[in-house]
């Protein structure tokens, strides 16, 4: 089973975001805090569940959690401040809106902006290794998924219904084809070979 904390005694905080890859659509992220005696040994990083097992645990950790939040960043604000500005800001979002104020936060991945003067801390591959970030993973991953399947449904030339926004062959083929829609990120290489022009 994942670690249940990083910090000791803290009221503790995990987040994660999903999105950040994408051509087109919002990034989101969840900030999760879980009780500090927490089990459950079906939690993992999103991307290693099955879309039924993440929707099966988001109900579990929206029912268990203390605390738990999810921030949004619309493409025009992406554009405006770059992706990984806007990952944190969605990040930051989440933070703002939880019920319960955390004394520590670990974020998924090695970067980070500092929020409220908070103790943090930066672990890569976290969403594998602590329960409250794999939480965070799971639940911004699944609230993206919901929000890019009712855009397919407006744009369904794009196949966001199956790669949520990502660079695949058929999405870029649609870009190429239907043009761009208000949903892609202008600042990133759309068409290209599939490399995203990132502007870290």
């Amino acid at each position: 089973m994942l670690l249940s904390h990083y910090y000791e005694g803290l009221v503790e905080v995990g987040c994660d975001e999903a999105g950040r890859g994408c051509l087109a659509g919002s990034v989101y992220a969840a900030a999760v805090i879980l009780p500090p005696d927490y089990e459950n040994e079906l939690l993992n990083d999103s991307k290693k569940l099955s879309a039924k097992k993440r929707y099966t645990l988001r109900a579990e950790i929206e029912r268990d959690a203390v605390a738990w939040a999810v921030g949004v960043v619309t493409p025009e604000e992406i554009d405006k401040i770059n992706i990984l500005n806007a990952s944190f800001l969605a990040m930051h979002r989440a933070l703002d809106q939880l019920k319960v104020r955390p004394e520590a936060v670990i974020v998924d991945g090695n970067r980070f902006k500092p929020y409220q003067e908070l103790p943090f801390t930066t672990i890569v591959k976290g969403d594998g290794k602590y329960l409250s970030i794999a939480a965070a993973s799971i639940l911004a991953k699944t609230y993206r998924d919901d929000y890019m399947q009712a855009l397919a449904k407006e744009y369904p030339q794009y196949d966001w219904q199956s790669n949520m926004g990502y660079p695949t062959k058929k999405h870029r083929q649609a870009i190429s084809e239907h043009g761009v829609t208000p949903y892609h990120r202008k600042s990133f290489n759309l068409l290209g070979d599939g490399q995203l022009t990132l502007d870290f």
